[in-house]
């Protein structure tokens, strides 16, 4: 599996964060095609590295980072790289469970991860409860460092109509990344229904049940 990091780069960042001192535990997920860079941008988030020769992930990666958000917050982020090729997607739909954040990757060089990103989207509301109603998700558009085929305009304004942030970015160049974890954290942050079951020793609270008890009327 990942490597861990404990340096905190969100907010007022403390380096010297134990990986066991939180005060909330998130669970971001990073999905799309293969070859679009989730590993790179993994590494260089957590690692401030970037390997040319990194190579695919088979079934799933996992990496561990301590942060501290605005606030003086303490945040224990479980980072999960999911495969991108097809043979392994049986794998990885099990990973939805529990995850407050989600992040579609895309290659700005290659149409087609831009393309396949609705049947990515598709695969979040299918997995995660309410469909993906209460989660948090950030279009992340990766490797501008090279010439793009697929514009800013387009891709923001998909992500708008999808009801998610977006971010042009390159892990290679360090441009971007950091700032994408940035907006995951303080919107969880900022959502009560999803920071409910993140708190150390929480009973994680179940999405879906919560809904319909708020929604139940009391009858004679």
């Amino acid at each position: 599996m990942g490597s861990s990091s404990g340096r905190g780069v969100v907010g007022n960042s403390n380096p010297r964060v134990s990986m066991s001192d939180y005060d909330h535990l998130f669970k971001v997920l990073l999905i799309g095609d293969a070859g679009v860079g989730k590993s790179s941008m993994l590494l260089r988030f957590t690692e401030n590295t970037f390997d040319e020769d990194l190579g695919a992930t088979i079934g799933v990666d996992f990496k561990v980072k301590v942060v501290e958000a605005e606030g003086g917050k303490r945040i224990k982020l479980t980072l999960w790289d999911t495969a991108g090729h097809e043979r392994f997607r049986t794998l990885t739909s099990s990973y939805y469970r529990g995850a407050q954040g989600i992040i579609l990757v895309y290659d700005v060089t290659r149409i087609d991860t831009f393309r396949n990103l609705q049947r990515w989207l598709e695969e979040v509301e299918v997995y995660t409860p309410g469909g993906a109603s209460e989660v948090i998700k950030l279009l992340f558009g990766n490797k501008v460092d090279c010439a793009s085929l697929v514009t800013r305009s387009e891709a923001q304004d998909w992500a708008r109509r999808k009801g998610m942030m977006f971010i042009e970015s390159s892990a290679k160049a360090s441009v971007g990344v950091s700032q994408a974890f940035e907006e995951i954290i303080n919107k969880i942050l900022e959502n009560p229904v999803l920071l409910a079951s993140t708190t150390p020793g929480k009973k994680k609270i179940d999405l879906n049940k919560s809904r319909l008890e708020g929604n139940t009327q009391g009858c004679c």
